[in-house]
């Protein structure tokens, strides 16, 4: 008997590796296969498995032996990787009919969640009921996303397209202003929308996979113009009780604390809005590397089942003096447990239910289940068991941040507190041996010692995975984390909790939240409070957790002293540079805008800085700064062609990432930027020389500063040439200022590479420019269906007519010319496709 236990045992720990294996390999698919072929993998693992079982069940002395764990595991991954591949196949048979984007549909449903309230815009979820078009039904995804704009908006003309240099053929409506919306709320309304689509940058975030994590499989915008059919609130019902709730509460905290910035700390803590902090305390959050401590994570939802168990425990043993039934039918450690797990559940389920808070209730979960069967598995296992299940109910979470940051702590603490118990257990006894210590600081200062070290240990192992994910880490993070998680645990919150009950003690809360982020910006402040690396690869990382984890168990120094060597990977890559001579372009995907890396052997240059999405979102924030500091790049020169916002609107973020970088642009002297760096004017004839490649300034001439011009006539043209390739980045510059540069040189404008004047406008890209330029690639920057149709059907056609290949943005993702390589462009989109991600042809 005791040999088929071990049997069991052994054949567990192969069977929960390979769900989580199958799982894994599945989510490497570049496109899905038929469902069938799922099911049939599936349907066969279960076989073999039953088989497996019989076999074993009629042979119960025979020792487990290698080639039964391989089987199991080979069992499982098929079994992995069957069922994931057939949810992906059942969800994708949901997405929005290509035919159905772009068209003005009449939607009647339900707003499922608390609205997100932005600076332009109110952003929600609705639970679609019914949709038509021109009259007749068609059939949307269950769950769209949708925003409703303020403002003005373009309206429809009869033009192809609506060009924003052109003030008449710009028709601006003023929206109709949002209406409050809640949770609930049924209602009327014309929408368009798209597939989901993101952008798409080397270590950038998949938005896509976001969104199909979510549920959603359309997003658009609310048509709410004068000649647009006003939405209708048609009723009001509690079916969703859980989310009006929350929104409640949040209008609660506004009308209750005055300062929004703490209030937003306040919601984002209470009802999971994350979005309710602003992003300059993010910033100061994550260089203090208290970020995780700022929404409902699983330390509080652990915290808080933790409290909930103690209390409900307490009260089931007291109950045996009223009568003794209770603790008869279940144990108070019992009760305690499955309260206070249930009790965190409603929590997590008042937050939002976010994926973090989904993560932590599954995990808490088979903890408590196992606990109470009797079940004491090694850790390994029951670790490996909480993996598997949330990663069966949440096949995708595999590729979040927060999920290897999760497992990987939890997996660090079960493992070093195994080996540390004895050692820990002899401190405390010789705290409590001390003459010197009264006895009621003997347990706080053990659990001090326990507490410090703990936290030591998980941010020596988590720092490389975090380098990994983040390519950042916070210096200061283990002091602030010192401080800051036992405030914000054990004071923050609660308080911000109770202020539920009691509205003013949100006010004490505010003040705690006010005190705590006043030391952190202290704290960020410090020199080198934060660290950026370059994005190393896999195995770099694999070494330096395996490093961190070395030096924090409690082996000898010997062993734990060859963990130093594993960290230095990861701490010092460095990606190659280009070679003496050759130069390289990366056209960042980030939306309707322009925004070129261009590299040279020891130099770079940032080339326009894409646009500005609202007051808390730009392009420098969202894309260009992790993108910068995941290739570990050092500016020299910010060159920003014209004043256009979807030029410059990231420029704040990456002068501020990038403190040596030089700013050359047309910007008058009065801009905000100017503020920010003082700028060179860009000059025709201004030329450097890097590395044995060219830079040279065509536009603007020195008299167009001296007489009034459009902003687009003042882009700064870029020639790149090392002798034998060119590139020609021409800003938005348009006709007039394309005959001016074919009248004056020519021979000095034919390129390999030519990034698209005016993303493809009709008032750019003129038949005597292309002649003269004869680019073999055109890089189109441009937004996924932009208002503008850029790149304009006339205007791809003179590109297709001469035999350029033009490459739009949408389509490619970030876009890598090499000038050792002319004739090909790398797009980011075919380099890692996967089969969440949008199909579309260059």
């Amino acid at each position: 008997m005791r040999s088929s236990i071990a049997t069991g045992r052994a054949g567990f720990g192969p069977a929960l590796a390979g769900l989580v294996a199958g799982v894994a390999w599945q989510l490497q698919q570049s496109a899905l296969w038929p469902a069938d072929r799922y099911a049939a993998l599936a349907a066969f693992a279960l076989v073999l498995a039953a088989g497996g079982y019989a076999f074993k069940a009629r042979h119960l002395e025979r020792p487990a032996s290698r080639m039964a764990g391989v089987l199991v595991f080979s069992m499982a991954l098929l079994l992995g990787f069957g069922l994931t591949g057939w949810r992906a196949i059942a969800f994708q048979a949901t997405a929005l009919n290509p035919s159905l984007e772009g068209r003005d549909i009449d939607v009647t449903g339900t707003v499922m969640a608390m609205p997100q309230i932005g600076e332009d815009a109110v952003r929600f979820r609705l639970e679609v009921a019914s949709a038509r078009l021109d009259g007749r039904a068609v059939t949307l995804p269950p769950q769209i996303m949708l925003g409703w704009y303020s403002g003005f908006a373009a309206r429809d003309t009869k033009a192809t397209s609506v060009e924003s240099s052109d003030a008449s053929e710009l028709a601006l409506d003023l929206q109709r202003q949002p209406q409050p919306l809640r949770a609930g709320e049924r209602w009327r309304m014309t929408v368009r929308l798209k597939a989901p689509h993101g952008n798409s940058n080397p270590h950038g975030f998949d938005y896509e996979l976001w969104l199909w994590e979510q549920g959603i499989q359309a997003t658009g915008y609310v048509r709410a113009g004068p000649q647009d059919a006003p939405p209708l609130r048609l009723s009001s019902d509690w079916r969703h009780p859980v989310e009006r709730a929350r929104q409640s509460v949040r209008e609660a905290i506004y009308r209750q604390v005055d300062n929004r910035q703490l209030a937003g700390v306040l919601a984002a803590l209470v009802v999971g809005d994350q979005n309710a902090i602003e992003r300059a305390d993010w910033d100061v959050f994550r260089a203090t590397g208290v970020a995780h401590l700022m929404s409902i994570s699983g330390l509080h939802i652990t915290m808080f089942a933790w409290v909930a168990s103690l209390l409900i425990g307490r009260l089931w043993r007291a109950s045996v003096r009223l009568t003794p039934r209770l603790c008869l039918a279940l144990p108070a450690s019992s009760a305690g447990a499955l309260g206070g797990l249930l009790l965190a559940a409603l929590y997590a389920l008042f937050s939002g239910w976010g994926v973090p808070a989904q993560r932590t209730i599954w995990m808490l979960a088979t903890v408590v289940m196992l606990r109470q069967g009797s079940r004491h598995w090694p850790w390994a296992h029951t670790w490996l068991l909480a993996m598997a299940v949330v990663v069966m109910l949440d096949p995708w979470a595999l590729l979040q941040a927060g999920f290897w940051l999760s497992f990987v702590a939890v997996g660090v603490l079960f493992a070093t507190d195994s080996r540390a118990e004895g050692a820990g257990q002899q401190s405390a006894e010789s705290l409590s041996d001390s003459k010197f210590l009264p006895w009621w600081l003997h347990r706080p200062l053990y659990g001090l010692w326990r507490t410090a070290r703990e936290q030591w240990v998980v941010t020596l192992a988590l720092t490389p995975l975090s380098l990994l994910l983040f390519n950042q880490v916070s210096l200061v993070g283990l002091l602030a984390n010192a401080v800051a998680i036992p405030w914000v645990t054990l004071v923050v919150t609660p308080l911000a909790l109770l202020g539920v009950i009691y509205a003013p003690i949100w006010e004490m809360a505010a003040w705690a939240v006010g005190l705590l982020t006043g030391g952190l910006q202290g704290l960020a402040g410090w020199p080198m409070a934060s660290v950026s690396v370059a994005a190393a690869p896999l195995w770099c990382a694999l070494a330096g957790v395996l490093g961190g984890g070395l030096i924090a168990l409690r082996l000898p120094w010997p062993w734990r002293l060859l963990g130093v060597p594993l960290l230095l990977p990861v701490l010092l890559w460095q990606p190659a540079r280009v070679a003496p001579g050759q130069f390289e372009l990366l056209g960042a995907d980030i939306g309707q805008g322009n925004a070129v890396l261009v590299r040279t052997a020891s130099h770079s240059l940032l080339y326009d800085t894409g646009p500005r999405f609202s007051r808390e979102s730009d392009a420098g924030h969202r894309v260009l700064v992790p993108l910068l500091r995941a290739l570990g790049e050092r500016i020299d020169i910010l060159m920003l062609s014209h004043r256009d916002s979807d030029h410059t609107g990231g420029a704040p973020a990456v002068l501020a990432m990038q403190p040596q970088a030089r700013l050359l642009s047309s910007i008058e002297d009065g801009h905000q930027l100017q503020a920010l760096r003082p700028s060179t004017r860009c000059i025709a004839g201004q030329r450097w020389v890097w590395d044995g490649v060219d830079f040279e300034v065509l536009a603007p001439a020195a008299g167009d500063y001296d007489v009034p011009n459009k902003s687009n006539a003042m882009s700064c043209v870029l020639r790149i040439s090392n002798g034998a390739q060119t590139a020609l980045l021409a800003g938005d510059i348009e006709a007039p200022q394309e005959a001016r540069l074919v009248a004056g040189d020519p021979a000095r404008l034919k390129a390999d590479f030519l990034l698209v004047p005016h993303h493809g406008s009709k008032t750019s890209s003129s038949p005597g420019f292309l002649d003269a330029v004869q680019p073999r690639l055109a890089l189109a920057q441009a937004g996924y269906r932009n208002r503008f149709g850029h790149p304009v059907a006339v205007v791809a056609a003179r590109y297709d007519e001469r035999g350029i290949r033009l490459v739009r943005s949408p389509a490619c993702g970030a876009a890598t010319w090499q000038s050792w390589e002319p004739a090909h462009l790398t797009c980011q989109r075919h380099a890692q496709k996967r089969y969440w991600q949008p199909r579309e042809g260059l």
